[in-house]
């Protein structure tokens, strides 16, 4: 088969004759039709994640064919039977298991789901990683409830979109923030109420004004605006929090924690069973994954350029070039 393979630390991606996978006891090999980006993929190239090998197939997002049955992936390896976190041996499809940028991927016969049929590959393909993730951060953590109020930041990047598209199937308002006005104005399209630019001062004040306060917030960057969170809290408000790329909370104080009765809750991936849930909801309101540009899988090194950018709004997938296709 062909695969994108990488090869070392800061060293560009080889699309390339690569070893067909071996099943081990439980597996099935997928033909691929579709991968997806995820910063993670962008980290791994540069050395920043834990349990890199050399030379490995990136991506945990995927979607496929197997004798005829059209399929997308659950990337968990190993979650676990506990609802309420994973094991410390977890890890996802794509590092160190070889992913889906190869024309074969071995999965768990367990890990398979039939693909919504109103998706095409493009979008089952962006489905698995952002939309678990986000329904976990939404559903189970966030507990969210119809006609609450719901702030989402960093709108653009996939796991916010599948949480904004989550939250308004199940009759939530929704704000969002981003550094761009197109981004935001893109998100109210789509349905949200309204937006701030984060990097703007009073920022949230904006959001004050607008929506008055917030029951559920769902946060991606940590960093100073982290602490503005609990002033833009309702009384009984849940912050969940599944990523960190803005760094640590400077000047947080726990006053407007406990007086509020707030909880902040940390959430990350998604057992097997919300990954099945998601996919259920997915097809009951008939959602459609935002794809925000597909790329051969010859043209990667440009996807990951634009993943690296930072400025897509949607999900970056790449088509698998094969004959099945």
């Amino acid at each position: 088969m062909k695969a994108l393979v990488l090869k070392g630390k800061d060293t560009p991606l080889s699309y390339e004759n690569f070893q067909d996978p071996i099943p081990q006891a439980g597996e099935v090999v997928i033909d691929i039709q579709a991968a997806a980006l995820n910063h993670r993929d962008v980290w791994i190239t540069r050395g920043l994640y834990p349990g890199i090998v050399f030379p490995g197939i990136l991506g945990s997002d995927g979607a496929g064919r197997l004798n005829g049955r059209e399929l997308i992936i659950n990337p968990n390896i190993g979650w676990g039977d506990n609802l309420r976190h994973q094991k410390k041996s977890y890890s996802i499809l794509g590092m160190p298991k070889h992913g889906t940028m190869a024309q074969k991927v071995a999965v768990e016969a367990n890990k398979l789901h039939d693909k919504p049929t109103h998706l095409s590959w493009e979008e089952a393909a962006a489905m698995p990683l952002g939309g678990m993730t986000a329904y976990r951060a939404v559903f189970t953590r966030g507990v969210l409830q119809a006609g609450e109020k719901v702030l989402i930041t960093g709108i653009g990047g996939g796991v916010a979109l599948f949480a904004m598209q989550f939250a308004l199937a199940a009759g939530a308002e929704v704000y969002v923030t981003s550094s761009s006005d197109q981004k935001i104005a893109r998100a109210m399209e789509m349905g949200a109420s309204g937006g701030a630019d984060y990097k703007l001062e009073g920022w949230e004040k904006e959001l004050a004004s607008q929506a008055g306060g917030f029951d559920l917030i769902i946060d991606s960057a940590g960093g100073p605006g982290f602490g503005f969170f609990p002033k833009l809290c309702n009384y009984g408000a849940r912050i969940v929090t599944y990523g960190g790329s803005k760094g640590a909370v400077p000047n947080f104080t726990p006053q407007s924690i406990f007086w509020k009765q707030i909880s902040i809750l940390g959430s990350t991936m998604a057992s097997d069973q919300e990954f099945a849930d998601m996919v259920a909801f997915v097809n009951q309101h008939q959602i459609h994954p935002v794809v925000d540009s597909v790329f051969s899988i010859t043209e990667a090194t440009a996807a990951f350029e634009r993943m690296a950018k930072g400025e897509q709004f949607g999900k970056i997938v790449l088509r698998i070039e094969t004959n099945n296709s």
